[in-house]
């Protein structure tokens, strides 16, 4: 009898895990059949323009390490900037974006921080705006991971490259290239 208790008990058991696996293994096809759709996707590349203390500001000043120049500024200086993105390296092109963050120097010598930015954009076929958080290095190209998005933006993914172009003179400029791709359920509607 108690041979036989097991015996049902192990059975349940198989039974109950066979069935569990089956409806996994369901579930996961038809996750995998998303992936048969093509996927929504825009690159495209605008201008930064950031000028000390018009459009760029500290307003909290670091504790040490490098002191501040075009490119470096003490650990733990604190950031504000609120950009306007054009279509051309040129300050006089044609506005289509506004890049409004913060970052915070993280590294001694100056050139590091980490930043978060919403830019808001008003592209020809395309408005709302795109939310960024990484580390930015102040010289060389840095990625940042979109963490999400408004408007036609809803839902996207991605990331950002930040390219510095001009770091002389009062205004810098960087290149900010956008690499943005749409989940299948983001788009299944339109």
């Amino acid at each position: 009898m108690a041979l036989s208790l097991r015996f049902y008990g192990v059975f349940v058991v198989l039974l109950v895990s066979l069935l569990v696996s089956k409806a996994s293994s369901t579930s996961h096809h038809e996750h995998h059949h998303h992936h048969h759709h093509q996927l929504k996707s825009l690159h495209f590349a605008l201008f930064q323009h950031e000028t000390i203390n018009r459009t760029g500001y500290i307003v909290v000043n670091g504790v040490g390490g490098a002191g501040i120049s075009q490119t470096t500024t003490p650990f733990g200086t604190v950031f504000v900037f609120q950009d306007p993105m054009t279509v051309t390296a040129n300050r006089s092109s044609k506005v289509v974006g506004i890049a409004q963050g913060t970052s915070v120097t993280s590294s001694l010598d100056g050139l590091q921080s980490i930043s978060v930015a919403k830019i808001t954009l008003r592209l020809k076929h395309h408005s709302g705006s795109v939310s960024i958080v990484g580390g930015t290095h102040n010289v060389k190209p840095a990625d940042h991971p979109v963490v999400g998005g408004t408007g036609d933006f809803l839902f996207v993914q991605g990331y950002v490259t930040s390219s510095p172009v001009n770091l002389k003179g009062l205004t810098v400029v960087y290149k900010i290239e956008f690499h943005l791709y749409w989940p299948p359920y983001a788009t299944q509607g339109s």
